[in-house]
């Protein structure tokens, strides 16, 4: 099992910057590729990020190339997302999730997740 716990939501102004972390316990997390997924009020969960194990491997969702960065420290079991340039479009729970095997953007592929934290982006 993986035991994973987001945080560095919170309110912003809109081309203001965040940091999400995702901590990770459990088994050893270097071996999971990581992702970051968002859901806003009334919509579907998304796709934004994800990340290999080694992270040699990165996809973005188009709405947030350039603007977003996720990367990964293996030595502190945790996945981060930098968010520049945000945009109200942004405001959404933003969460972490992990899987055995390589990056994906296909949430179905994720076997453990967290709680989720806020994100809101004013304008």
């Amino acid at each position: 099992q993986v035991q994973l716990v987001e945080s560095g939501g919170g309110l912003v102004q809109a081309g203001g910057s965040l940091t999400l972390s995702c901590a990770a316990s459990g088994r050893t997390f270097s071996n999971y590729a990581g992702g970051w997924f968002r859901q806003a009020p009334g919509k579907e969960r998304e796709f934004v990020a994800t990340i290999s194990w080694s992270s040699r491997t990165t996809y973005y969702t188009n709405s947030v190339k350039d603007r977003f960065t996720i990367s990964r420290d293996n030595a502190k079991n945790t996945v981060y997302l930098r968010m520049n340039s945000l945009k109200p479009e942004d405001t959404a729970v933003y969460y972490c999730a992990a899987r055995r095997g390589t990056a994906s953007s296909d949430s179905i592929q994720y076997n453990y997740w967290g709680q989720g934290t806020q994100v809101t982006v004013s304008s």
